[in-house]
């Protein structure tokens, strides 16, 4: 059988219509780059396929025309070519690589971007909630692929963002419990001699667990009471520190410590930081930088020889921090520097903290811990008091 013949093309203002010997009718027109573009499909009538046309005119005018095969890019190799380009720091790009791994490429890493629609998504979604049951992984799941086509459709690889679920990016967390001060000091105790001082910078610095690994002797100013961040060495999966910068520029800060913590700054100095300026000013009974697994199980059993629950972790003791500083008459800005947090909006609203702020701050927390000690070893005496009492009756 020979090739379908069609007859004379009609021109339009925009495009061109022409019909088949077989009746029905198809269209073309040149797209903003000045190809020629032909309709996907016939049509049954003139009418259907001039409307089509006005359409595809529409969007040019609207700026939203997109070519038609715009959205063939495979999804893994858009996904992995967007986490490359983000320029994030290594615990995050480790933590899009594992979401990326796990939970998203299994369902769409063989897909184009324009075949991800919005039913997939929901599909997808409810699949991970019923297969896994955590929540708040699901939660950052999605948020990372919403983000990655939130990106695709800025490059106009896709018409819109299929992730429309409401609410599907937010994740209920335990972060934020807060420990009382007899509860830090026994965790102190309990964890033994050597991270002791780690806890007290993890609730009254309040510095991060990656910013304790990277202090140096020289960041540490006895006398005046000080440890200056200047960067960060987080660890990731296969037990490597990942040694740079620090989560934020706001994370550069001098922490003046409350006075309370000076004998116990002073003490692991002289017992324990690496000699020269540059030793560390963690590292275990070895002489190695010290391990989150290591430490992670010492920080364990010192929270259950407390009775603390489970789900309290070394990095709470910052929300614990925050929240003393406040009650000891910190500003949100005043705590934002201190722990090393940046935020446009309050840079805008609050006042500027500093130096001297800061040392009020730190007065008022030494003052807060101190009557919480007072107040604890009052009431320790009463009791020992009470039941020397009844041992002599």
């Amino acid at each position: 059988m020979g090739a379908r013949r069609t007859k004379k093309m009609t021109m339009r203002r925009f495009g061109a219509v022409r019909q088949y010997r077989s009746g029905r009718w198809t269209a073309s027109y040149l797209d903003p780059t000045g190809a020629r573009r032909r309709a996907p499909q016939t049509f049954e009538t003139k009418t259907d396929a001039e409307v089509w046309l006005s359409q595809i005119e529409a969007d040019i005018t609207r700026n939203e025309w997109r070519a038609p095969d715009a959205g063939a890019v495979n999804f893994e190799e858009y996904a992995t070519k967007w986490v490359g380009e983000r320029g994030v720091a290594p615990l995050t790009e480790e933590l899009y690589g594992r979401l990326l791994r796990l939970h998203i490429l299994p369902t769409f890493g063989d897909l184009d971007l324009d075949e991800i629609t919005p039913p997939r998504v929901r599909e997808w979604r409810a699949e991970r909630l019923e297969a896994t049951g955590a929540a708040t992984t699901v939660a950052k799941s999605y948020r990372l692929l919403k983000a990655i086509l939130e990106t695709a459709a800025d490059d106009e690889l896709i018409r819109r963002n299929p992730c429309r679920i409401r609410g599907a990016g937010k994740e209920v967390s335990l972060a934020g419990q807060v420990a009382t001060v007899e509860q830090v000091d026994a965790l102190a105790d309990a964890v033994g001699i050597r991270w002791r001082l780690m806890v007290f910078l993890g609730a009254y610095g309040p510095l991060r667990p990656e910013e304790q690994a990277e202090l140096r002797r020289k960041d540490v100013d006895v006398d005046n009471g000080t440890i200056t961040v200047r960067k960060a060495a987080p660890e990731l999966t296969n037990g490597t520190r990942a040694e740079g910068p620090t989560k934020s520029d706001a994370g550069k800060r001098v922490v003046v410590l409350p006075e309370f913590l000076r004998m116990d700054l002073k003490r692991h100095m002289d017992w324990y930081a690496e000699k020269g300026p540059e030793g560390l000013l963690f590292v275990g009974e070895k002489g190695a930088r010290f391990r989150r697994s290591t430490f992670g199980r010492k920080w364990r059993k010192a929270r259950e020889l407390v009775g603390m629950p489970k789900s309290f972790r070394f990095y709470d003791l910052r929300h614990t921090g925050h929240t003393l500083s406040t009650r000891s008459g910190a500003t949100l800005k005043d705590t934002m520097v201190r722990a090393g947090q940046s935020s446009e909006k309050a840079a805008l609203i609050y006042q500027h903290s500093n130096d001297e702020r800061q040392r009020e701050v730190a007065s008022g927390l030494d003052r807060m811990v101190r009557a919480a000690r007072e107040r604890a070893r009052e009431q320790s005496g009463k009791a020992e008091g009470g039941a020397q009492v009844v041992q002599d009756a």
